[in-house]
């Protein structure tokens, strides 16, 4: 027999989890576990104030749960934040599953993963993100409606990610080199996964000098051969002489040791969370004379993507959306400069304002 507690005896102020959530402000957060298949996985809902949150599952193989836990906190937010400054009705979530995405897939585990999405009835919205594929959510959608990014429908969200990424950086470019121009920058893709695949063959087909890096080194040996993209090492892509660096991998790449040995003059990428620390980095690149483009507004194009499906909207609308992410980065970097704080207080103003303004037209009479 077990001790049931009464609630007077547990101080929820002293729940790591309790108070993760309270520190991002998250609605909602369901733990998911099945013995049967293995699923390990957790949802985080942030934000439904602009409409049911939607994010992509990421599977990763997270070195403890706690890790994976402020993960998952971290990415719904950004969500939130993506959706909001993006324009659209939807809300900010997430979901993480704790696995190795090249051995531990099967059907049996994202049906079972499915089910925990419908239970949620329909406040989340999942789709394909790093380490999960469209085929995957083949498997989730059999047990729920509430995904998108499926085959014949919208799809890979890659290639509008990708485009809107490219689109933000030539912002930025505008404004550090007063041309929008990419050709003959040097420009360092950390990761070339779907997203940083697409984002290089757009830049080299401008002209750009393009390395790359990956901890994959059949697919750097394909992209480097497909782009003529120079190949470097994992730790050497901080050294190298570049105008722009590019993370397109994992978060928090942007930290006290790489900021050392930066040489760019802007950081645009596809990562989430690329600042390691929001407060400290992200005004350590202002001090440095770096512009960097926030995360949440310039990787918009993947959920721009999956909006288009929950709205029966065309592949057209979505790339034309994400080609606004130009305008967005631009006026981002132009308060930046005007207000004097950095980019990502900017960004996060902006998102929190719209999000409070619909808010308050939500209120009742």
């Amino acid at each position: 027999m077990f001790e049931v507690k009464e609630m007077k005896d547990v101080n929820l102020a002293e729940n790591p989890v309790i108070a993760q959530m309270g520190t991002y402000n998250h609605e909602q957060l369901l733990f998911c576990n099945d013995n049967a298949t293995g699923l390990k996985a957790i949802i985080a809902v942030h934000n439904t104030v602009l409409g049911p949150a939607l994010g992509g599952t990421r599977m990763w193989m997270y070195s403890n749960e706690m890790e994976a836990l402020n993960d998952v906190l971290r990415l719904s937010r950004g969500m939130t934040y993506k959706n909001a400054i993006s324009g659209l009705n939807l809300g900010g979530g997430k979901a993480v599953i704790i696995g190795d995405s090249r051995t531990m897939k099967s059907e049996a585990l994202f049906r079972r993963f499915g089910k925990f999405v419908q239970s949620l009835g329909g406040k989340y919205i999942t789709a394909e993100d790093v380490g999960i594929s469209p085929i995957d959510m083949t498997w989730v959608n059999m047990e729920t409606s509430h995904v998108v990014g499926l085959p014949g429908k919208s799809g890979d969200p890659s290639p509008v990610t990708a485009h809107g990424v490219y689109v933000g950086m030539k912002a930025c470019a505008k404004a550090q080199f007063g041309s929008d121009s990419l050709a003959g920058k040097k420009i360092a893709v950390q990761g070339v996964g779907h997203v940083g695949e697409y984002l290089v063959k757009s830049l080299t087909q401008e002209g750009a000098e393009v390395f790359i890096t990956d901890i994959h080194e059949e697919t750097l040996k394909r992209v480097s051969a497909a782009y003529g993209a120079k190949v470097v090492g994992l730790n050497e892509i901080y050294d190298i002489d570049m105008d722009i660096y590019a993370p397109c991998a994992l978060g928090a790449t942007v930290n006290d040791d790489t900021l050392s040995r930066l040489k760019c003059s802007i950081i645009a990428g596809a990562a989430n969370n690329q600042l390691a620390n929001e407060k400290i980095h992200g005004q350590a690149v202002v001090d440095k004379g770096i512009i960097y483009a926030p995360d949440f507004a310039l990787n918009a194009g993947g959920v721009i993507n999956c909006y288009s499906e929950v709205k029966s909207l065309s592949p057209e609308w979505a790339m034309a959306k994400a080609e606004e992410i130009y305008t967005t980065i631009g006026n981002i970097v132009a308060r930046s400069k005007s207000e004097n704080i950095p980019t990502y207080q900017i960004a996060n103003k902006m998102a929190e304002e719209r999000i409070q303004s619909i808010g308050n037209v939500k209120l009742p009479l």
